[in-house]
């Protein structure tokens, strides 16, 4: 069995570090990216599994990543996780708009965070 592809999107290099080890330890393969417009970029060579979103993001934010990637055919069905400090109720509900599938705040528990990606993705 193949492992499962994340996409994990964040800007902060030591919570990508950290989410990555998470991830890989557990038995995903991870690629990460640092901005909105590698995360598009990378997703028009390889759809994979899930992509792990960040909202505050240099050049393009995750709300709009989120809504390319929800609003393109070949990545409309791909589960987007957001992960993010932001935690109103209006930042919440813009999530859900743009398509978001789930939405973790910062700090987050990694089990929960793992949690979420099984749901999603299995193990």
């Amino acid at each position: 069995m193949s492992n499962k592809r994340i996409l994990i999107v964040e800007d902060e290099e030591s919570l990508l570090k950290l989410e990555s080890i998470l991830l890989t330890s557990k038995g995903y393969e991870v690629k990460g990216v640092a901005s909105g417009q590698a995360a598009l970029d990378s997703l028009a060579e390889d759809v994979p599994d899930l992509v792990l979103l960040d909202i505050m993001l240099p050049e393009i934010d995750g709300f709009e990543v989120c809504r390319r990637i929800k609003a393109a055919e070949a990545t409309k069905n791909l589960p987007v996780i957001m992960l993010t400090a932001k935690k109103s109720r209006e930042d919440m509900a813009r999530g859900e708009k743009v398509g978001a599938d789930w939405y973790i705040t910062k700090p987050f528990k990694s089990a929960m965070v793992i949690e979420t990606i099984q749901r999603f993705v299995g193990k």
